[in-house]
């Protein structure tokens, strides 16, 4: 099945976007490490939070791709049905 550069691109900033929440996780908990080990745990869990919020919506667009293309394949259809019962 052939993908659209629609979904290719998707496809491409959802792994690059779970490459950030990984490596992230690990530069930030390292950087606020000095301040404390609460603040880094709390200010991490944040940035996973956050990127998780952000990946989601990744997804809601390619969600949302899909079902435009069913609900045309299924216009089409009814256009189908609805001439052949008009005539």
């Amino acid at each position: 099945m052939q993908k659209d550069i629609f979904d290719r691109i998707i496809s491409f900033l959802l792994g690059a976007s779970w490459g950030i929440v990984i490596f992230g996780t690990l530069i930030v908990f390292n950087i606020f490490l000095p301040f404390g080990i609460s603040l880094s745990i709390f200010i991490t869990t944040l940035f996973i939070i956050v990127s998780l919020f952000l990946i989601l919506a990744l997804d809601a667009f390619s969600v949302n791709k899909q079902r435009l293309a069913e609900a045309q394949k299924q216009t089409k259809l009814l256009e189908k049905i609805y001439s052949k019962h008009t005539k």
